[in-house]
Parts: structure tokens; C-alpha cells; sequence
């Protein structure tokens, strides 16, 4: 451990007073700059040739530094020796020794080189374990403390309802009680149980950015007020409350003419005040210089600073661009007052002494390549990713394969491609991005050296399907392969090539989807929003002449979002939905494949049919999901491709039994709901129960369905398990006409099966009693995992 140098006398430094004592004297104690460098935060490039720029961007102090390991190539060691640079220059170099939080992303892992790259956040939902999200965050946070990082920018709670946008991949689905379950799993693991190992969970973005106008990234959303406070803000709540999470960061979208980073509403009247949030605010990269361009509800960047520091954002990330000049200007102006900056430092001052910084600033160098990706944590992405795989498809049992098959045609342009297994906020990914934005603003100020981002080594193992495949397949097998197409090429050059390997293989496994990340070679990922739902390129047109040569077709899909293409549903035997599987989804799939793992995730989110069913979900209101009074559109079907919850297994379960406790309760009270499943195959497997109500009579209209509780179980083959479920009144809850949160009287459906199609148990229970304010929410119908 380091030994601060500097004089210990004042009240900040004494360990021995209470963090409000030690905060309001270092506060008293600093000038108007270093409050403001406070309240602002630098790349870590900026601070790149260190000798050079440690006193330009950190003299006055800082709040953030943005992404050591995230947006630099330097190596474990490289970047933990850099984050004690920092922290020792500016305990030891600045006039007050305020040590910086760091913060990285960590949607799919810790974002940086050698970390593990875990599945994608939407293989995550899929597993409908939120133990699972607990164990992964467990890992980030054990990895980005031992290399020197405090604050996580996730996880993405945002409700999904338009597989067009290209973030889809990042989020936990469409239903919101999934969505709030993982999140506060996953807020639970990251944030751990003591301060002194901590991780600062980020919860993102608030709110309801994942609904945006056209399916495209930031564009204004339209969701009333009941459905935002029932549907949009359900996680965040539930994050808040049940997990304890420490930070929030707005959405770059406004919500009736209100942007998200100058809405007081949600940040300030929602946030703090009626859930009692005590965290910092912190801006998404450059949204409060967005409140000038694009949204244009600012002239100046003073006007910006003033509109976001009055709505609640503390922190400006990734960089101090209106925080510090300008914020300065405003307040010489008079436009804002010094209390106003007073109240953002105090809580960032706050979040520095409990997680213990002005003690512990530093970490063990030596020590971060042995933290990083051991064997025990890929075993983990292992299991989330082959329990995040879904099997849409099995005609005929053709799946699993023998892996003493005499010959297989492996195919497709994801089939021998490491890279196109990764998430969009992996770490390649997003060092793609610097590149490209590096070579179309070769003069940027705020862009890193080239030097820092050129490396072919991400310090991780990550295996194509294919090299996987061969090491599976026994020797005697013969494997043919051939590329076919480009994930988003109009070029066929390569169909001869696919179609003759197909016509001289037993089975044809062909690997089609994605290219995840940000730069204009994706298909998915933040800004890479699709027209279409359709599989990128000739890819379709590749499947369709493959198909045509009379061989076993087996579909592996390796995409971000749900894929609508009836005609794959209607012809090819077997489909599987591997998402983004991260750094271990070649074995992963490869172990479903050969019936090493029994596939057993659920869709968190609808696969429409076509384009213009878009937005289509399970929990529409009576009203909706058909035409009046037809039922479909003209010439083509309303039902989705495959509906939320679904996904068949190598074995079949039987659900029996079914029971309540009790068909009657009021506010306050309880009912008990058991069925029995039986896994009646010849394999073991995993099912997912499910349970939804529906409310048949209310004073406002409400969803046909509602998902209120689940449980994924492991049973072998001819054992049955009893599943529990409790669902209390106070769940039923939803805002009436007054916008009260209220429980009615009335009569509400059970109903419990294995997807929000298929639901062989109804039973109604009634409500009884007066109409019932409800002042504390129950989330849950099951526990969720707390380390």
C-alpha cells in the first residue's frame, strides 16, 4: 500500500471522522477551479505523452478518467502502472490530493485488453438466469479493480421493442420484469457486498431509449406517461431500490420535447425524489453538448452546462468540454449559482471516500495479468453462453449431430471468424471504432496517437467455429468449407463454392448473421441501425442455394437482434439462435451442436415476421396485435415468427399439476402457485417455467399478458421438480386514471406454461377489498441473486 505524503491534518484526511465530516471540509477548502475540474472528466489519451499533459489536464484535479483499458491497446501491466501514475500525481502533485474515479465499459465484460469478453447482453437474457448475471458482473468487478477501475458504464436496462435498432444487442429484451430481474442481478455482482471492493454499477440508459423513432439510435421517443412509469421505468426503479445501484446515466433522446440529459422531471423529481437515488448523475459521451446540436434547446454551451447541472447530471463524461469553461462563464453571469456546482461535488466527493480512494488509491500491478481472463472465468462464459442459445428449430430430431458424422459442409460468413463472435462493446470493437473515426478526423483534437490503438493482440484466446469444429469431429470426418458470402456483400462469387461443399456432406451447418460493432462494416451495434429484419447481404439468397441441394440444412444464428425470414422457419429443419456468444462461443455452440449441452434459452424478446409488424411484443393491450376485425394484415399473418419465452430443447418436459394456494386475496397479501415439471425425454435439460397474469377487468385498459415470475430448472431425464412460485397483490399494481399506484378489486388470471404462447394452466383469482394506494413496490416474484 502507498502512503499518502501530504500533511493528514486536515478534517478530509482523518479516517477517523464520518465521510459527510470529511466531505463538507474538503469542499470548504476548494477553489471555484477545482470544483469545476471536479465536475468534469478526460479520455485517457489526453493525459497521453503523460510527462507532457499531467499538468495541462489534471492540475486542478479531476473527477473522471475515461477508459485506461477501454480506449488504449496498452497491455494489463501497461495500463494498471498508468492508473497509478495518475492517482499518485494527483494525490501527491494537486494542491488538495483528490484522487480520480476510473471509469470502463462493461456490457459484455470489462472492456479492455486481456479482459474476458463475455456474451453479448441479449445471450445473457436468454439464459433467464439472473444467478448468471450475478456470477458474470462478480467477474468484471473482481477484473476492473484489479486493474485500477471503479465505475461500470452498465448495464443497459433499456425495454426493446424495434429489433431495427442496432443496441437491441445490448439490452435484456423487451419485458420488463426480465429486464429489472438481470439488471439487478447483475447491479448486485458488480457492486459487490463491501466499499472496499466495489465497482460502481452505471445503470443506462435513462429512460426508454430502446423505442426510438424508425428504429434508428437517438432518435425522439412517444411513450405516455403510464406506459413510461410502468414499462420504461420498471428496471431503473427496481435497480434503485432493490440493488442499491450507484449511478445513472441519462439517454442521448428526448421524450416530448425534453431531452433526457435536461429533464429535471426524470432526474431530478423521478430519480432522486420519489425513489430516493443518493448516487451521481453522470452524462453519456457528449450528450450535454448535444443539448446545443442536435437538440438545439441551447444556444451556448453555458446554456447546455446550466440546463444539464440544473436537471441533475453531475459528471460530464468522456471529456470536460461544457463543464468547465463554460460552466465558469454561466456562473460569472449569474445564469447559475455556486451552490448548484456545490451540490454535483459533493456527491462525487462522497462516492471518493466510501469507496475508499483517499486510502487505496492504488493497486497491485504485479497482480492484474493473473486476475484477468482465468480458467474458471471462460468456463463461465462458457456456461452463459451455451445456456443463451436458443433452439428455434429441430424437424426430425436432425440436432444433436454425432461427432462421428462422415462428413459435414461448415459454411457461411461467420463460420471462420473469430471476431464476428463479439458483442459491440467488446474491446476489438470499440478500438475498431477509434481507428475509423481517427482516419475521418485525422486532426481531431480529442483523438488518441495511432500509436496507442494499432494492435492485432487483444490478449484474449477467441477460436472461429470452424478451427472448433475440426478439433470436435472425429478424424475419420470430412469436413468441407467454404465462405459462401461477405456478411453484408452483394457479392455471390462464393455460391459455387458453398453449394459444392453442401452437395458433398451429409449435414450443411451454415453460420449466418452479424458483424457486430460500430464502425460502417457492422450490422449491428450502436449506430448500426437496419432498415430491415431481414439477414444482412445475399446471405438468405446463400441459404437458398445451399438448401436446394437436397442436404440437411442446420441454421446457426449469430445476431444481435431477432432475424424475420418465414421462408428459413418454413424450409430449414433446424435452427439455433447463438446471439453474440463472446470470446467462448465457438465451443459453446459447438457443445449444443454435438448434444454435449442440452440447449434450454428462452427468446427475451419477439421475433416479428416481417418489417412491418414492427413494434410488435407479447404484452400488448387488449386492442392491439390484430387488425379490427379481420385479425391479419392483408396477404400475410400478425403472429411473430416465434413469440417471447420460446425455445425448444433435445428433450421434452411436461408441465402437470398445477395449483393455488388460494383464489382469493387483497393489498397486502398473497397467493401461492405450484405446478410440477417432469422432464419426460431420454436427455437431460433445462426449462424455463413462466408465470403471467392478466388483468380481465381495470378502470384502464391493460396488457393481455404480464410476465410476473419465472424460473429456469435442471432436470434429469424422467425427474420432475415441483415450481413455486409466490405473487403477491401488490405486484397487480399499475397507475389508474390519477396516475395513483393502486390495487383493484377484480378478477385476474393465472396463468402458467413455458413461452407467453404457450400457457396450458389458467385459474383466476379475486381481488378483493377497496382500491389500494400501494407506497412500496414488490418487483419480484422470485428471489434474485445478491453476490
Amino acid at each position: 500500500m502507498y502512503i499518502m505524503t501530504k500533511d493528514n491534518s486536515s478534517v478530509y484526511r482523518d479516517v477517523s471522522r464520518t465521510i459527510d465530516q470529511r466531505v463538507e471540509d474538503l469542499l470548504a477548502q476548494m477553489t471555484l477551479e477545482e470544483k469545476l475540474a471536479q465536475l468534469g472528466s478526460a479520455w485517457v489519451y489526453q493525459v497521453m505523452p503523460f510527462e507532457e499533459k499531467a499538468s495541462e489536464i489534471l492540475g486542478h484535479g479531476i473527477g473522471h478518467i475515461t477508459r485506461i483499458g477501454g480506449a488504449s491497446n496498452l497491455l494489463p501491466l501497461e495500463a494498471t502502472e498508468l492508473a497509478n501514475r495518475i492517482q499518485r500525481y494527483l494525490l501527491e502533485e494537486t494542491r488538495l490530493g483528490i484522487p480520480a474515479i476510473v471509469h470502463e465499459e462493461c456490457c459484455s465484460g470489462y472492456m479492455a485488453r486481456g479482459a474476458t469478453c463475455f456474451p453479448q447482453a441479449i445471450a445473457l437474457a436468454s439464459t433467464w438466469d439472473p444467478e448468471l448475471a450475478g456470477r458474470m458482473a462478480g467477474v468484471i468487478r473482481e477484473q476492473m479493480r484489479a486493474a485500477g477501475g471503479h465505475q461500470g458504464l452498465s448495464p443497459v436496462l433499456d425495454i426493446t421493442r424495434d429489433p431495427r435498432w442496432g443496441r437491441t444487442e445490448e439490452t435484456f429484451g423487451e419485458d420488463p420484469l426480465l429486464v429489472a430481474a438481470m439488471g439487478v442481478a447483475y447491479v448486485r455482482g458488480l457492486q459487490g457486498e463491501d466499499w472496499d471492493n466495489r465497482v460502481v454499477a452505471t445503470l443506462k440508459h435513462f429512460a426508454a431509449h430502446g423505442m426510438p423513432d424508425g428504429g434508428m439510435n437517438q432518435n425522439p421517443v412517444h411513450v405516455p406517461e403510464r406506459e413510461l412509469r410502468e414499462v420504461f421505468l420498471l428496471p431503473f426503479e427496481a435497480a434503485v431500490k432493490e440493488a442499491g445501484a450507484l449511478s445513472v446515466m441519462p439517454a442521448y433522446h428526448e421524450l416530448d420535447g425534453i431531452p433526457c440529459s435536461a429533464s429535471q422531471e426524470l432526474l431530478t423529481d423521478i430519480l432522486r425524489e420519489q425513489w430516493g437515488f443518493d448516487g451521481t448523475v453522470v452524462s453519456d459521451y457528449v450528450a450535454i453538448e448535444q443539448l446545443r446540436v442536435p437538440h438545439y434547446v441551447a444556444d451556448t454551451k453555458s446554456d447546455a452546462a446550466v440546463a444539464a447541472l440544473e436537471a441533475g447530471i453531475d459528471i460530464e463524461l468522456p471529456g470536460t468540454d461544457c463543464y468547465g469553461d463554460p460552466l465558469r462563464e454561466a456562473l460569472e453571469q449569474e445564469l447559475i449559482d455556486i451552490a448548484l456546482i456545490d451540490k454535483s461535488v459533493r456527491r462525487l466527493l462522497r462516492m471518493k471516500f466510501q469507496l475508499g480512494l483517499f486510502e487505496n488509491p492504488y493497486v497491485d500491478a504485479g497482480q492484474v495479468v493473473a486476475s484477468l481472463d482465468m480458467p474458471e472465468h471462460r468456463a463461465l462464459a462458457r456456461e452463459i453462453a451455451g445456456k443463451g442459445i436458443v433452439l428455434l428449430k429441430n424437424e426430425g430430431d436432425l440436432l444433436p449431430l454425432s461427432q462421428e458424422i462422415e462428413s459435414i459442409a461448415v459454411i457461411g460468413p461467420n463460420a471462420n471468424s473469430a471476431r464476428h463472435l463479439l458483442g459491440d462493446y467488446a474491446f476489438p470493437c470499440h478500438i475498431e471504432t477509434l481507428i475509423e473515426m481517427l482516419e475521418d478526423n485525422p486532426l481531431h483534437h480529442a483523438l488518441p496517437d495511432p500509436k496507442l490503438l494499432q494492435t492485432n493482440d487483444i490478449g484474449i484466446e477467441v477460436r472461429p467455429i470452424l478451427e472448433v469444429l475440426r478439433d470436435r469431429l472425429s478424424s475419420k470426418t470430412q469436413i468441407h468449407y467454404a465462405q459462401g458470402c461477405e456478411v453484408n456483400s452483394d457479392s455471390r462469387v462464393g455460391f459455387d463454392e458453398a453449394v459444392k461443399a453442401a452437395g458433398q456432406a451429409q449435414v450443411a451447418l451454415l453460420f449466418l448473421g452479424d458483424r457486430s460493432g460500430l464502425i460502417n462494416a457492422c450490422t449491428s451495434g450502436e449506430t448500426r441501425d437496419r432498415v430491415s429484419i431481414d439477414l444482412p447481404g445475399v446471405q438468405q439468397e446463400l441459404l437458398e442455394a445451399v438448401y436446394a441441394t437436397g442436404t440437411p440444412v442446420v441454421v446457426v444464428l449469430n445476431t444481435g437482434r431477432p432475424v424475420g425470414v418465414p421462408w428459413m422457419d418454413e424450409h430449414v429443419p433446424a435452427i439455433l439462435e447463438m446471439w453474440q456468444p463472446g470470446e467462448e462461443g465457438a465451443e459453446a455452440i459447438a457443445d449444443v451442436l454435438f448434444g454435449d449441452v442440452n440447449p434450454g434459452g428462452k427468446l427475451p424478446i419477439t421475433f416479428p415476421r416481417h418489417v412491418g409488424q414492427i413494434p410488435t411484443f407479447y404484452y400488448h393491450k387488449p386492442s392491439g396485435g390484430r387488425s379490427h376485425w379481420k385479425g391479419p394484415y392483408v396477404s400475410f399473418s400478425n403472429k411473430p415468427l416465434y413469440p417471447f419465452g420460446y425455445g425448444l430443447s433435445y428433450t421434452k418436459f411436461e408441465l402437470r399439476n398445477f395449483r393455488l394456494g388460494r383464489d382469493q386475496m387483497q393489498a397486502g397479501e398473497s397467493v401461492t402457485i405450484q405446478v410440477d415439471v417432469t422432464n419426460v425425454g431420454s436427455r437431460d435439460g433445462d426449462e424455463v417455467v413462466q408465470l403471467y397474469i392478466r388483468d380481465e377487468i381495470a378502470t384502464v385498459a391493460r396488457p393481455v399478458k404480464e410476465l410476473k415470475g419465472f424460473r429456469r430448472v435442471h432436470l434429469a431425464a424422467g425427474e420432475t421438480k415441483t415450481v413455486t412460485f409466490t405473487l403477491y397483490a401488490d405486484q397487480l399494481a399499475f397507475y389508474n386514471r390519477e396516475m395513483k399506484f393502486v390495487v383493484e378489486p377484480g378478477t385476474v388470471q393465472i396463468m402458467v406454461g413455458t413461452s407467453s404462447e404457450d400457457l396450458p394452466f389458467t385459474a383466476p383469482v379475486e381481488i378483493m377489498g377497496n382500491v389500494t394506494e400501494i407506497s412500496d413496490k414488490i418487483f419480484f416474484s422470485m428471489s434474485i441473486v445478491k453476490s
